[in-house]
């Protein structure tokens, strides 16, 4: 079962150095490409971006050989320098319409949404996909507003045909009811890149969903 057909990528590694517990985030993302992780976001909130792209580009050669597409988290310069298949953006960074306006069609543009209200704006409008935010309130994000949980995930889908991308505390027990809520994907970032052995947990979240 994949998830949208505009967005048939069911699961969704969000990566960062700091995510991947003294590991090296290439190993990481290659072990978790190998598990079933089908598109990875690389988020970098601090670097400055000459280090970012730098980093992005070592990614790109792992996901460029596996044919996974690659999302840069909120950095123009980087998605252009590294040819990415998206960016991902937030209420407070760079607004849809604007990348739309500079680069078409060029960005899957992902966005995040944490108020309802949101939906109903130009942004969410020019938008590909919607990353609910957060799903359940999660340690890696201190500044949401909105925890959504299922209830939340499924009145979301009522309102929109636009793909739904969760994320926020997912993990083995709560994967499968996330995806039932109406999920089209699930991005985790702990789950797979604290996890003992990365490769195993993407195996396991991936088969949470198929089901």
């Amino acid at each position: 079962m994949a998830g949208h057909p505009q967005f048939p990528y069911a699961l969704y590694l969000v990566i960062s150095e700091a995510a991947c517990a003294g590991r090296s985030f290439l190993t990481v993302a290659e072990q978790a490409i190998a598990g079933g992780v089908e598109i990875i976001q690389l988020r970098e909130k601090t670097l400055p971006t000459p280090a970012f792209i730098e980093k992005a580009l070592q990614l790109k050669e792992i996901t460029e050989r596996y044919g996974i597409p690659l999302i840069i988290n909120d950095n123009l310069a980087v998605a252009n320098a590294v040819g990415a298949f998206g960016i991902h953006v937030g209420r407070s960074d760079t607004p849809p319409t604007e990348i739309r306006k500079k680069w078409g069609t060029q960005l899957q543009i992902g966005y995040s949404i944490e108020y309802l209200s949101q939906l109903d704006t130009a942004e969410a409008e020019t938008a590909d996909h919607y990353g609910i935010s957060p799903i359940f309130a999660t340690p890696t994000k201190t500044d949401t507003v909105t925890e959504w949980g299922l209830e939340g995930l499924r009145h979301i889908r009522s309102l929109t045909n636009k793909p739904l991308i969760a994320i926020g505390s997912i993990n083995q027990t709560n994967a499968a009811a996330i995806w039932q809520a109406g999920a089209d994907s699930l991005a985790v970032v702990s789950a797979i890149c604290a996890a003992p052995h990365p490769q195993k947990a993407a195996y396991e979240l991936r088969n949470l969903i198929l089901k």
